[in-house]
């Protein structure tokens, strides 16, 4: 329905209140009949039907005191008052009923003059003279009676059997007459009773069917404006709740030209804005995490400035990868780097880590808040380091793949630094071109701590921080106090073994007798460090970092450390 929300609910009440106009003009109507016929019952016809029957009871009256009258007159010696009473009352019954029967005429004569009622008016015109009929019979039957009693009072009475015949069949006159008029009156009271109680159930049905009709059309206008009214709001939740669970090509059919078709237009054109707003974080994701692409278009990351956190930084290099390149045509050393930091980054965000930036051949990620708990960035960075590394033993694997020989494949080794504590974060840049990052010392740190391995020959190097918030779940072991180029201070380096409930037996002792060693290097007790260091080489005898620390024991005992040592090693490049 092409008509506003507010029209829609104002038709149906106006529906509504038209539908009950309707009902109660047929039921006055209906009902106009059955008064009608009420008010002619009883404006009319039972009061007239009652004034009859007051007149024949009058009428008897009068017989009673005419018999008590002629008995009286009979008597051996007549009692003059008792004859005068019952005369008297004989002559006022006679005067009432003729009072009775002139105002059954008025009445009759008001009944005509009455426009608002249909009268059976051929019936009242029967009555008309009817009435006068037995008004003229009972002065006929009073005036017998009169004459009798003048004739016995002037002694010349007739036979008391003809005066009596006399009477009788003027009583018998009265009696048809009065008889007719009451049948008469019966009849039309019974017919129109009869016709008020049929108007009365006509009515009835009738108000039951209209109001039944009425109900029907009214619901049936209600369910189509409430569905016109509905629908939308269905197809509207049904939109949002697919919105909700990520589908952004929905899109809500307007059929009407109401509210909720400009909501529902409106609706449309907020998907459009986030479909291209999914567009563009996606586009953006690949070169920006998406996470930092979200939380900036939601302004949940400060745009013009930093704060300081505890986080923990990741660096990782390819060994040896200039030499690798040269062996490659640009498009092979594309598909290779590609492939390779597809797999790396992959495994950094599956464990919540930000991929920050890629240099060359390097990666550079951290971990913290507000992407990471601040409990777990220590554990999740080092996590994921150990995930690299297998990773690159699938790379190793799919190298023919990538290069489709398996002729002439490069060495692939991946060394990877891990420092832990507090870094600057945020959008930094110029005002054209910014970047959200992690600047300052444990930066710097985890770069030279990937560096590092290249001269212990290990692949993935912590700092003391990162081991102590790392926890128990995972096994270092302590390789050196490093003082690295750009830091005064010397750090303690671990190296990332693996996962505490996958290493064996020996190497728990393995590394309990590599930092045994490492505990008599720095007390310059040589032939106890190397007698540690070579039991070392004997469980793993490709075991770098021992074969690293005999070679700095044989180089000491040739040129001692000098006086007040610290048993720190300082890397004399990056």
């Amino acid at each position: 329905m092409r008509l506003p929300i507010s029209l829609k609910i104002f038709s149906i009440t106006a529906a509504l209140l038209a539908l009950m106009v309707v009902v109660t003009w047929l039921s006055v109507l209906n009902f106009r009949q059955l008064n009608n016929q009420v008010r002619a019952l009883s404006d009319y016809y039972l009061p007239l039907q009652q004034q009859v029957g007051s007149v024949e009871i009058l009428i008897r009256d009068q017989m009673v005191h005419m018999e008590r009258v002629m008995a009286g007159m009979e008597a051996p010696r007549p009692d003059p008052e008792f004859l005068a009473r019952e005369s008297n009352a004989f002559d006022m019954r006679g005067i009432n009923a003729d009072q009775i029967i002139d105002s059954s005429l008025r009445m009759l004569n008001d009944a005509e003059a009455e426009k608002g009622l249909a009268l059976d008016r051929v019936t009242l015109a029967v009555l008309g003279r009817e009435l006068p009929a037995i008004q003229t019979t009972r002065q006929h039957f009073h005036a017998t009676f009169r004459q009798f009693q003048i004739e016995a009072q002037q002694g010349t009475p007739r036979s008391e059997k003809i005066v009596r015949d006399e009477l009788l069949r003027e009583k018998d006159a009265i009696d048809v007459e009065i008889q007719k008029t009451t049948d008469l009156l019966n009849k039309l009271t019974l017919e129109t009773a009869g016709q008020a109680k049929t108007e009365e159930a006509r009515a009835t049905a009738l108000n039951w069917i209209v109001t039944g009709i009425a109900t029907v059309l009214g619901l049936i206008f209600a369910v189509l404006v409430t569905r016109s009214l509905v629908d939308p709001v269905k197809r509207l939740l049904g939109g949002t709740r697919a919105v909700e669970a990520g589908d952004l090509d929905v899109e809500i059919l307007v059929r009407t030209h109401d509210e909720l078709a400009t909501l529902a237009a409106s609706f449309n054109h907020m998907v459009i804005g986030l479909r291209e707003k999914e567009r563009i974080r996606a586009t953006f994701g690949q070169y920006v995490d998406p996470r930092i692409v979200k939380n900036l278009l939601e302004n949940r990351i400060p745009a013009d400035h930093g704060e300081r956190q505890v986080m923990t930084v990741f660096f990782s290099d390819l060994q040896d990868f200039t030499r690798l390149c040269e062996g490659l045509t640009p498009d092979a050393a594309v598909r290779f780097l590609n492939r390779y930091f597809s797999l790396m980054s992959d495994v950094i965000r599956g464990q919540q880590g930000i991929v920050d930036k890629y240099i060359g051949d390097s990666v550079m990620a951290f971990w913290g808040p507000p992407f990471t708990d601040p409990a777990d960035h220590a554990r999740l960075g080092c996590i994921a380091a150990l995930e690299q590394q297998a990773r690159v033993e699938d790379f190793r694997a799919r190298l023919p793949e990538i290069f489709g020989t398996r002729q002439g494949l490069p060495a692939v080794n991946a060394r990877m630094g891990i420092a832990s504590g507090e870094v600057t974060v945020g959008n930094i840049g110029s005002e054209t071109s910014r970047g959200y990052t992690v600047i300052g010392d444990t930066v710097n740190l985890a770069s030279r701590l990937e560096q590092a391995n290249k001269f212990y020959g290990t692949h993935i190097l912590v700092s003391e921080a990162t081991r102590t918030l790392a926890g128990d779940t995972l096994v270092f072991r302590e390789i050196d106090s490093l003082r690295v180029v750009g830091k005064l201070e010397p750090v303690r380096v671990f190296e990332l073994l693996g996962v505490a409930a996958d290493m064996g037996d020996s190497d728990r002792q393995r590394v309990r007798t590599f930092e045994a060693g490492l505990a008599h290097y720095r007390a310059q007790d040589w032939d106890a460090a190397e007698a540690a260091f070579h039991e070392c080489l004997a469980v793993a005898p490709a075991d770098r970092p021992s074969q690293v620390m005999l070679a700095r024991i044989g180089a000491f005992r040739q040129t001692p450390p000098e006086a007040g040592w610290d048993g720190v090693w300082v890397a004399a490049s990056k």
